[in-house]
């Protein structure tokens, strides 16, 4: 569990609810690491990222599971927050359009790229959960 009661901490805390955008970073079978920007949904002990099934990010996690996520910083690199931990599929989660929290979120985004939910929830069908076991930054 992460110890967001520290100043840091709290700082993280404040980044995690105000972010709409994590960098995920999973590794290739050549442990080449390989970032990209995902939407998350943060529930007080694991990130829910909703993923399109053939993504290279669900065949790394599968492969391997550690993997880092970190929100980008100002120009002046203030605020760096990075997380890593361990990700799975989750077969048990709810489609990202019967996730209140999610689409509570991101239903504004989602219309943005001309999509409906629904839409949404079936082409992203595969849902990570990173479990975070560590945070390191400044």
């Amino acid at each position: 569990m992460l110890d967001l009661s520290t100043q840091f901490g709290q700082r993280v805390n404040r980044q995690i609810e105000s972010e709409i955008v994590v960098w995920l970073t999973t590794v290739d079978r050549d442990n080449t690491p390989q970032p990209r920007p995902v939407w998350f949904y943060w529930d007080g002990t694991t990130f829910l990222i909703y993923s399109q099934p053939k993504a290279h990010k669900v065949r790394h996690i599968v492969r391997a599971e550690n993997v880092a996520l970190h929100f980008s910083s100002d120009s002046k690199a203030h605020e760096v927050t990075v997380l890593t931990g361990k990700a799975q599929v989750d077969r048990n989660a709810p489609a990202a359009d019967r996730h209140p929290g999610y689409l509570s979120k991101y239903r504004e985004a989602i219309a943005g790229i001309g999509m409906q939910p629904s839409e949404m929830a079936k082409e992203y069908s595969v849902a990570i959960r990173v479990k975070p076991t560590r945070l390191r930054g400044f």
